[in-house]
């Protein structure tokens, strides 16, 4: 077998899935209609995010998600995004096994952290966020699932 980057080993940052993409919406239910009709989809779930100030949509693709954000109000990070850009890609988030050894890796590689310290995200998560300056011009997320 050829490695072509790095090594095989597990590294403490090693991503392990891509948990989900994020869109970024001004209306979820809306929305939620569209991909009912046009791909025969459902949320898997929902729920308002208050701390993140969304309500979020997951819906189920393979063994990942595709995420549909609502700001709660325009002065939320995602109100803001959409007054900017209007409604598309927002993050891509990747699952991690520990976010606590992430970030500290990020942190010693000198990434641009947005959080040093994970905070609670939907479905029991517990996530982090890079800044989008800090690779490739897109927002990462880092996600933790919770136990179970």
């Amino acid at each position: 077998m050829t490695v072509l980057f790095g090594s095989n080993s597990l590294s403490p940052v090693k991503l392990l899935n891509l948990d989900h993409v994020a869109i970024a919406v001004h209306d979820l239910d809306a929305a939620l209609v569209g991909y009912r009709s046009r791909y025969k989809v459902d949320p898997l779930y929902r729920e308002t995010v208050e701390s993140q100030g969304v309500e979020e949509a997951m819906i189920p693709v393979g063994g990942s998600f595709v995420q549909l954000l609502q700001p709660l109000g325009p002065e939320t990070s995602v109100g803001k995004f959409l007054s900017k850009n209007g409604e598309g890609l927002h993050h891509v988030a990747y699952a991690v096994v520990s976010i606590e050894k992430a970030l500290k890796h990020l942190e010693a590689d000198g990434a641009l952290l947005i959080d040093r310290e994970p905070r609670f995200g939907g479905r029991g998560t517990r996530i982090a966020f890079v800044h989008p300056g800090d690779l490739g011009g897109t927002l990462i997320e880092l996600v933790e699932l919770a136990d179970g």
